[in-house]
């Protein structure tokens, strides 16, 4: 379980370059819909999205990171122009 907040989740998914929701969803073999609504704050059963009220947005709660590890990833390498 993972515990971040739902600002820190919009800041990752500003930061990647266009297409990468599809990109993240082919790679983990999920639809593009279940990784928008990620980055959304609408969650799945099987991410475990939780918000909490508090700071930045509020305390977001992951039990499946998959999608968030690829993104930061994906973020990471457009940034260092790998």
């Amino acid at each position: 379980m993972t515990r971040t907040t739902f600002n820190r989740l919009r800041d990752v998914k500003d930061s990647l370059p266009h297409g990468s929701m599809v990109a993240i969803a082919n790679e983990l073999g999920v639809a593009a819909d279940e990784v928008r609504a990620f980055f959304n704050g609408e969650g799945t059963p099987e991410t475990g999205y939780h918000i909490e009220p508090g700071p930045d947005g509020g305390i977001v709660i992951l039990n499946d990171t998959r999608i968030l590890e690829v993104a930061l990833r994906i973020a990471w390498e457009a940034k260092n122009a790998i």
